[in-house]
């Protein structure tokens, strides 16, 4: 897997996961709401904020016949013709230095994907730190290039492309300069169905492309970006909106500032429950051990009584000898009287079998049990 780094922000398996917000459209024309977007989605633990860099003109032209409106139909701005809705949806281009300055302010990285080569030009003269590919620019191979050319990370969404368009894609990235890429695995419907996720795929796209990935999400809820954690993901893009009424065109698939803060901090327990890999429990459960079984006398037995089903079981705690050695001490001797409710060790008993000194003597048991035995002979006096 390649590295991936954002200014000083280093974005892998090893680091917490990255949140962006998407403003998309969702601040519907109004600079204040923008800002407004920018400080609830650093409130609600965003790490970086994406924009989109686009004009009706860059996007398409304005015309109404079927080819521009037929496209539409079936999606939440059905009855618009394209330029209509880019109209409504772009973010003017003048606020962007205002919104990354704000953004900066509070800690928080400030991107966008731009959807054509002025977008791109433009961005640069702002010192955009990263790029994003949406996913229906995949095939725009004349915006890929110029992205790659910036030498600026990119993240790249998979949306509908194939196999053999996203190794198109990035093998135009690296080819003019690009050597930093993220993949988010990514379900291009408005909005997503959680059974359409297919979120083990990003796995698969770690390994086919050498790349880090995560998840472009379009769900209504925050399930499948914190299922994406725990599979691996590294970057979770999620739409952001102050209100799902406030007539923006995503409002339907974006979340609300509580509903993004939940899906922060859920993703955060998931990444501490990841942890690394490690046996023989962690430090808290020290404590624990004493409520393991160990072998113990449970009735009075007499100086040489044989020890028996009878007489000794494994129990808790775990004071005694060690439960392996059960059906080695059946048949042994006591070598003094021994009351119910003291644990068994090897100074109590004869030890006549074959290796059974030897495996207690590696173990530790001879030790530990003398000191028991010190114990019992003390309280006895």
């Amino acid at each position: 897997m390649s590295n991936f780094k954002i200014l000083e922000r280093d974005i892998g398996p090893e680091n917490p996961t990255y949140i962006i917000a998407e403003l998309s459209c969702n601040h519907n024309q109004d600079k204040n709401i923008a800002l407004k977007l920018i400080e609830e989605a650093h409130k609600a633990g965003a790490d970086a904020i994406k924009l989109q860099t686009y004009t009706q003109d860059t996007m398409t032209i304005d015309c109404s016949n079927s080819y521009f409106t037929d496209c539409l139909k079936g999606t939440l701005w059905e009855g618009e013709t394209l330029y209509q809705l880019y109209s409504r949806a772009y973010t003017p281009w003048e606020w962007t230095k205002e919104l990354k300055d704000y953004a900066n302010s509070l800690g928080m990285d400030l991107f966008s994907s731009p959807f054509d080569t002025t977008a791109v030009d433009f961005l640069e003269s702002l010192d955009i730190p990263a790029y994003k590919i949406a996913s229906f620019e995949i095939v725009d191979h004349v915006l890929i290039k110029r992205i790659a050319q910036t030498g600026k990370p990119v993240i790249i969404s998979s949306g509908m492309a194939s196999l053999q368009e996203l190794q198109e894609a990035i093998d135009l990235l690296r080819n003019n300069g690009c050597n930093q890429i993220c993949m988010l695995k990514c379900t291009s419907a408005y909005p997503a169905k959680p059974s359409d996720a297919n979120l083990t795929t990003m796995k698969d796209m770690a390994e086919k492309f050498s790349v880090v990935t995560g998840l472009s999400d379009h769900t209504l809820g925050i399930e499948v970006p914190i299922t994406s954690v725990a599979l691996g993901g590294c970057v979770i893009e999620k739409h952001f909106t102050l209100s799902r009424n406030s007539g923006s065109p995503d409002d339907e698939f974006s979340l609300t500032p509580d509903e993004f803060k939940q899906m922060v901090d859920s993703v955060r327990i998931v990444e501490q429950t990841l942890g690394k890999i490690t046996y023989g429990g962690v430090e808290k459960e020290s404590s624990s051990k004493k409520f393991r079984k160990s072998l113990f006398v449970v009735e009075d037995i007499a100086k040489g009584e044989k020890l028996t089903n009878k007489n000794i079981r494994p129990i808790r705690p775990a004071n005694g000898m060690h439960t392996k050695y059960y059906y080695d001490v059946l048949g042994e001797t006591a070598l003094n009287d021994i009351k119910r409710g003291t644990p068994l060790h090897i100074n109590l008993i004869t030890c006549s079998k074959e290796n059974l000194q030897t495996a207690l003597e590696i173990e530790g048991e001879v030790q530990m049990s003398v000191k028991f035995y010190e114990k019992i002979e003390q309280d006895m006096i």
